[in-house]
């Protein structure tokens, strides 16, 4: 069962022309994840099994800022879900989640990423909301489509 979207999300997506299983593969390794996602910020690890750990970094004012956690869901060409945690000092009070979602439509898949859990971060939820609604496109979206439509 996927992990529960709260009110408070910033979503994107993307209909890619090939179907759950052909995307799926963009998920397999490292290095295919790498291509498309490692757009805008650094991927460092991607351990999509359940308890794995996902990693990243940002470029923020000159400073690199790292963050994620641990994977919460793996369900094979429908979702991974991990949480999303700042590293000391930023962090916050707890994390935040994201959610990768496969659905077939059509003949082909709608890809959804959001960033989600904002709610429980209280009184700071609507600027952190904001701050994220305003920063993300769908640049790696449209980069994992052009990698399984070629």
């Amino acid at each position: 069962m996927g992990l529960t979207i709260g009110a408070l999300h910033v979503r994107r997506s993307i209909f890619i022309n090939a179907s759950p299983a052909s995307v799926w593969q963009e998920f397999t390794t490292f290095d295919r994840i790498k291509a498309w996602l490692n757009l805008g910020h650094t991927l460092l690890n991607f351990d999509l099994s359940v308890g794995g750990v996902v990693r990243m970094s940002v470029e923020i004012d000159g400073e690199a800022r790292y963050y994620g956690g641990e994977v919460l869901v793996h369900d094979e060409q429908q979702e991974i879900s991990f949480n999303s945690q700042w590293e000391a000092p930023h962090q916050w009070p707890v994390p935040t989640q994201w959610t990768i979602r496969l659905t077939p439509l059509f003949d082909g898949t709608q890809v959804e990423i959001f960033h989600h859990g904002f709610e429980r971060l209280g009184i700071e939820s609507a600027d952190n909301l904001e701050g994220y609604e305003g920063g993300w496109d769908i640049k790696h979206l449209s980069a994992l489509r052009k990698i399984v439509e070629a």
